[in-house]
């Protein structure tokens, strides 16, 4: 007991000692997450645009923001609207606290993407990387699940018509697809059950997983040295910095800079919520979450299981990227070489140019059931459209293989350029060119 008071009366009478565990206790968990000392070409902001940290930043502002507003909400049919016209309505700060929650959870699936895309473009999976650009296509997987799933629990008409759209894709997934869709919905349709489940997985099944692969993640890039760098020419001798303070100082500005920006913008632009949900009257169009809208236009071109099959076959191509590009020469320098970075920027020409022209042909022109009337549309408008595709992806990547003579690391580039455009630009078109019957609208 005497020596507990004595421990009590220094740490009162020296305080000063007690700000140094405090800060003895973050540079320990900081030097947990990262490694001692970095190279100094790896803090450059024209190198990772800070999108990792960006991402870590708005996930712990979706954690707080998360556990705020599960004192309001109701997961109830009844009651889960009107919750949320009280929180904004009725409690102090609850409609920014609500903003912050609904953008930052937008802005989070644009950030880890382009933070995947930065990952690929710098080689950021070569020299024994593999595992870490797995975990990281899964945690942008984790992102659109969570967007997905909190979609629903305003129960407005966005947001029951929008989950009634991204439901229904599912049911396109062979097999497993239709079991997946009702074990969501908890039966054929949205109804208590399917908000039940969605707010179970959003608040509860998603973070568990999150916070063991983020964790896992970052873990891996301490363990791997940081993040990719360029392998030093003989002799040279690459500067390291002290991770505390060069590193933690770039990373907290931008977390500041993140946090500004998004409180800002949901100041000036409330979440959306729009009428109570009304099964018996769909809006038209009837479109899924903006992240969706992609997948959707594909679905207006080709019988759904090719539509399905499309996105999941690139999607395991880009998984697969470590064990097909392995040279390890170029790791570290964007778009590998002068010829990467002409093939990168033929691919985004070829992204946002072909595919337009290609829904406005399939829509106003082209009509394969019936020039093909007595074959199956499964294979008129799925298998042959779906052949058509990956054939098209084929000679994209052969063209530059021959014509700007790339070597495999380079083709791949332009080639994974071609459907990250591509992807954004029939998003684009689903969002903003898409009316009444999902009739194309200027």
């Amino acid at each position: 007991m005497t020596n507990l008071k004595e421990r009590l009366l220094y740490t009162a009478n020296n305080p000063t000692d007690d700000r140094g565990r405090m800060r003895a206790v973050a540079n320990n968990l900081i030097l947990h997450l990262h490694p001692t000392k970095v190279p100094a070409p790896a803090l450059k902001w024209s190198y990772t645009w800070g999108l990792g940290g960006m991402s870590a930043t708005l996930a712990l502002v979706l954690l707080i923001t998360g556990v705020l507003l599960m004192f309001r909400y109701d997961a109830s049919v009844e009651r889960a609207y009107t919750s949320i016209q009280n929180l904004e309505t009725q409690v102090a700060f609850g409609a920014l606290i609500r903003g912050l929650h609904h953008w930052s959870a937008n802005l989070l699936i644009v950030t880890t993407f382009l933070h995947l895309i930065r990952v690929f473009l710098t080689g950021g999976f070569k020299q024994g990387r593999t595992t870490n650009w797995l975990i990281g296509v899964i945690l942008l997987l984790l992102v659109v699940a969570f967007n997905f799933t909190g979609y629903l629990l305003p129960w407005d008409q966005l947001a029951f018509w929008a989950i009634t759209v991204g439901t229904s894709l599912l049911s396109y997934v062979p097999v497993v697809g239709a079991a997946i869709s009702n074990f969501l919905l908890a039966g054929p349709e949205v109804g208590q059950g399917a908000l039940r489940n969605f707010y179970a997985i959003h608040v509860a099944v998603l973070p568990a997983i999150m916070i063991i692969l983020l964790s896992y993640h970052f873990w891996k890039v301490r363990k791997d040295g940081g993040i990719s760098q360029p392998i030093s020419k003989e002799r040279t001798r690459v500067e390291r910095l002290t991770t505390i303070p060069h590193l933690v100082q770039k990373e907290f500005a931008a977390a500041v800079v993140v946090i500004t920006a998004v409180t800002i913008f949901a100041m000036l632009v409330p979440a959306p919520l729009e009428a109570l949900a009304n099964p018996s009257h769909p809006p038209n169009p009837a479109k899924a979450a903006w992240y969706f809208m992609g997948l959707q236009e594909l679905l207006l071109h080709m019988h759904p299981l090719a539509a399905m099959l499309l996105p999941g076959i690139v999607l395991a191509a880009i998984a697969a990227i470590p064990y097909w590009d392995k040279r390890e020469e170029d790791i570290g320098v964007y778009f590998r070489s002068k010829v990467g970075t002409g093939t990168a920027v033929i691919g985004a020409i070829l992204g946002i140019a072909l595919p337009p022209v290609l829904v406005i042909v399939d829509e106003y022109w082209l009509d394969l059931p019936a020039l093909m009337p007595n074959i199956s549309t499964l294979i008129s408008n799925g298998l042959i459209p779906l052949a058509l595709s990956l054939g098209g992806l084929a000679a994209i990547y052969f063209l530059f293989r021959v014509i700007a003579r790339a070597n495999r690391s380079e083709a791949t580039v332009g080639l994974f350029v071609f459907l990250m455009v591509s992807l954004v630009t029939l998003t684009v078109i689903g969002i903003f060119f898409r009316g009444a019957n999902m009739a194309l609208v200027w």
